[in-house]
């Protein structure tokens, strides 16, 4: 479970990113997080990762106080938590194979795990072809493909994708958003932030929406109302 307590961000020139923000993300969720740019979203996972501390309040991953945790324990914290970002950040010097043989290698996993684990992960988000490519070799869809199979490839808790879609034609819009409803239903938490409503309109799950900073609506099954 993820729990902002009344949390606030104010960076160093002053800008107030989060004001007093609470809310309350339940195991196996699926929920977007929109606004406008400035709104806060991308605070929100900063603050999850434990990339920023608040100002005030706390950030609880699984009763555990994000903030207070030390420099190694978040490190292990971002273990449980998969990312997936609108610039894909895949090594280019890697195939898509050795990209997500990297991810299992850092994370300990053996020769035999990745050797198990990599074709499934590919095959899942239909990169099958594409095993032995490098990331200048394949579309921005297929990048993004690349990502997500990395993201999930240690079985995270939390998926947290930061506007995944933005580099994106409507028909690989559609295809990324299928892969992280897929990912849902299998039981993982998934929390997407974008600006586009037509990608919450499809998904029909829960909406939380940001302005100035603040939580200006909530809904389960939510659109995208500015």
């Amino acid at each position: 479970m993820i729990e902002f307590e009344q949390v606030s961000k104010i960076y160093d020139n002053k800008f107030v990113a989060l004001e007093d923000v609470s809310f309350v993300i339940e195991d196996g969720e699926f929920v977007s997080i929109v606004g406008h740019s400035g709104a806060g979203k991308t605070t929100i996972t900063r603050l999850l990762l434990g990339e920023e501390k608040p100002t005030n309040g706390s950030v609880y991953l699984d009763s555990i106080d994000v903030a207070r945790l030390s420099s190694s324990k978040i490190v292990s914290l971002r273990r449980r938590i998969g990312t997936v970002f609108q610039d894909y950040k895949l090594l280019p010097s890697r195939t898509a194979y050795e990209n997500i043989a990297f991810a299992m290698e850092v994370a300990g996993k053996t020769d035999e795990e990745i050797a198990n684990d990599v074709p499934h992960v590919l095959d899942l988000v239909d990169l099958t072809d594409k095993t032995d490519h490098f990331p200048r070799q394949l579309s921005g869809g297929e990048k993004q493909r690349l990502a997500i199979a990395r993201a999930i490839i240690n079985q995270p808790d939390l998926i947290i994708a930061d506007e995944p879609t933005g580099n994106l034609d409507p028909v690989n819009t559609h295809e990324i958003i299928q892969i992280l409803k897929k990912i849902n239903d299998l039981g993982t938490t998934v929390i997407l932030t974008t600006h586009d409503p037509n990608i919450v309109e499809s998904i029909g799950k829960r909406v939380i929406t940001f302005e100035g900073g603040t939580i200006k609506r909530d809904v389960k099954k939510g659109k995208y109302i500015i």
